[in-house]
């Protein structure tokens, strides 16, 4: 995810192997550079590897804190001393967009609390991240949840063990860590997107930068798997948070100014000078080629799925039920659309959990009936079983905050207006509850009551760095939140995290 393999050869680097994999050759003409994690299967791995040494010298590098008696087990194995030296370079976590990270977990809670092997997972990932950025936070968490509470208390053991590496320089402000629960707001990763990075994730998936394009119809060979990051793919750098429409325009322009570069077909090769042109534009020319097939046929992929699923007409309900208050209308809304032979069943799920997340206990709630009408589209109970999880999972019961309503008079009269207006777009109305939380925490508004400090001490400043962590995983909707906070307040700095990134499938 960092680095591509073109860059790593331009450092020399020839031969990529796993340290698992079995039946390598000896190549004792080569040095070996080993970056892994310090699990006790790859201390084993290494000390395997190190009685029977393969390469001529090894320079190791743990991804965060490795125990003595690991070391010692290495030190012990290494008999023919090829080890050069052993590093910790913290690095335990996924970096997904410059202030996005993630490490991959799914299910990380059995029910309300921490599967036990994840929690560890999930402790060593956010120290990791601390070390890397060099912050000894305080800790403030979610008080409604126990995995939050958990989280905090583990981070915090391992800051007062491990005292000597989190030795930083204090600054004026201390950082703040900010430890909440997916469950507290299980609306966002349920609702369509607009926005590219997060639309991609959300209809084709991204894992570790990687797009699987390979169900798209006549696709060739070498793109049915893509590449997007924003570090070496400026049109991608330069969207990722922009509006489909928006993104439609760009990729016309950038057609265009592609046709202008074009080498000429009948270019007439005379000189050594002409030739030399040519062949240093080619490379250039060959890059922007493959980013314009690339992007093309993403968006082109995305414009058909929208268009197959009706996804504009899905999307304005989804809209409806999570930033309006009109019951009646809502329910009249999903009923028509479920009985849509051009709504697919995920959609129609989908609908069904955020009617029944935002209208659980109304009056004359008309779940049953929907429910009803799910199970006789596909005939099958696994959605009505995921409808009623959903709800088990972040409805009223479990959430700590108030999702839908807003607090102060302020916030409605806000809301009303923003009705008014005939906001800019009606698709992209819902704005996370992180957003909010967030933006109490910059005014130094959010209170201790419901998200208190691990310890005695409290931040007497509005903060500054902040890092917030999501277990149960993030989403690109608040990544494109945390983006837009980032920009609009000078001298704050946000950084997002979450056990994984969701989109609705997962």
């Amino acid at each position: 995810v960092v680095y591509t393999q073109s860059e790593i050869l331009q450092r020399e680097v020839y031969l990529f192997e796993r340290l698992d994999s079995p039946n390598r050759e000896p190549m004792k003409h080569l040095k070996a550079i080993c970056f892994l994690r310090p699990t006790k299967e790859n201390v084993e791995l290494l000390v395997q590897e190190l009685r029977r040494p393969k390469y001529s010298i090894y320079f190791i590098y743990f991804s965060n804190v490795i125990s003595k008696s690991d070391v010692k087990a290495l030190a012990e194995a290494d008999e023919q001393e090829v080890v050069a030296e052993v590093q910790e370079f913290y690095g335990d976590y996924i970096a997904v967009n410059p202030h996005v990270f993630s490490l991959n977990l799914l299910g990380c809670c059995r029910g309300r609390s921490w599967d036990p092997a994840q929690l560890t997972r999930t402790t060593q990932g956010l120290t990791a991240l601390l070390l890397s950025l060099k912050k000894c936070p305080m800790i403030r968490y979610q008080l409604s949840s126990e995995p939050a509470k958990r989280l905090a208390e583990c981070v915090k053991q391992v800051i007062t063990k491990e005292y000597e590496l989190f030795d930083f320089r204090r600054t004026e402000v201390p950082p703040l860590l900010l430890i909440l629960d997916r469950s507290d707001d299980a609306i966002t990763p349920l609702l369509n997107q607009w926005t590219y990075q997060a639309m991609v994730h959300e209809l084709l998936g991204i894992n570790n930068n990687r797009i699987d394009l390979s169900r798209v119809p006549g696709i060739s060979k070498d793109l049915r798997e893509v590449v997007l990051s924003a570090e070496n793919d400026e049109f991608y750098a330069n969207n990722m948070y922009l509006n489909f429409a928006e993104i439609g325009t760009n990729i016309k322009n950038l057609m265009e100014d592609f046709q202008r570069r074009k080498p000429k077909e009948q270019q007439k090769l005379e000189s050594i000078a002409d030739m030399k042109a040519f062949v240093e534009n080619y490379p250039q020319f060959k890059k922007m080629s493959g980013t314009v097939s690339k992007h093309v046929t993403v968006v082109g992929e995305l414009s058909r799925l929208v268009a197959e699923r009706n996804l504009l007409e899905v999307s304005e309900v989804e809209q409806e039920l999570a930033c309006q208050n009109d019951h009646s209308s809502a329910l009249q809304s999903v009923r028509r659309l479920l009985q849509s032979p051009r709504v697919s069943e995920l959609d129609a799920a989908r609908l069904v959990m955020l009617y029944a997340l935002r209208y659980e206990r109304h009056g004359s709630s008309g779940l049953p009936a929907l429910l009803e009408e799910l199970r006789g589209r596909g005939g099958s109970d696994r959605y009505r079983k995921l409808v009623s999880a959903v709800v088990e999972y972040g409805g009223k019961r479990a959430r700590g905050s108030d999702l839908f309503s807003p607090k102060d008079a302020v916030a409605i009269t806000k809301q009303f207006l923003k009705g008014l207006k005939g906001i800019e777009n009606v698709y992209t109305q819902h704005q996370p509850l992180l957003q909010e939380t967030l933006d109490q925490l910059i005014k130094g508004k959010l209170k201790d009551s419901q998200y208190p400090y691990l310890g005695p001490n409290t931040l007497r400043d509005r903060p500054q760095d902040i890092i917030v962590f999501l277990i149960g995983g993030a989403t690109y909707e608040e990544a494109l939140a945390v983006f837009n906070l980032n920009r609009s307040n000078p001298g704050v700095r946000i950084v997002l995290g979450g056990t994984t990134i969701h989109n609705t499938r997962r």
